[in-house]
């Protein structure tokens, strides 16, 4: 059952970055490529997390995930707060 949570959960944040990049493209409207790019970071979380918790039961991978969710919101907050229209 964890197996299927973890999956969804990664599909859905590589289905909002592909959407959020794919507007990008049309648009060229920068807040799309941060919040495209912070999207493709929590997939990668995601996908950490599922070797975290599902491949490498002995190796505890939680500070290296902490670290990577970190950076996806710093970029997001980047995008946000320095992005001008």
């Amino acid at each position: 059952m964890a197996t299927l949570i973890y999956s969804l959960c990664a599909m859905t944040a590589v289905l909002c970055a592909w959407l959020l990049l794919q507007a990008y493209g049309r648009s060229s409207n920068r807040l799309l490529f941060w919040s495209g790019l912070f999207f493709v970071i929590v997939a990668g979380n995601n996908i950490l997390l599922m070797v975290d918790k599902l491949v490498f039961e002995s190796v505890d991978l939680t500070i290296l995930r902490y670290i990577v969710a970190l950076g996806a919101q710093g970029i997001l907050l980047f995008g946000l707060i320095f992005e001008q229209e």
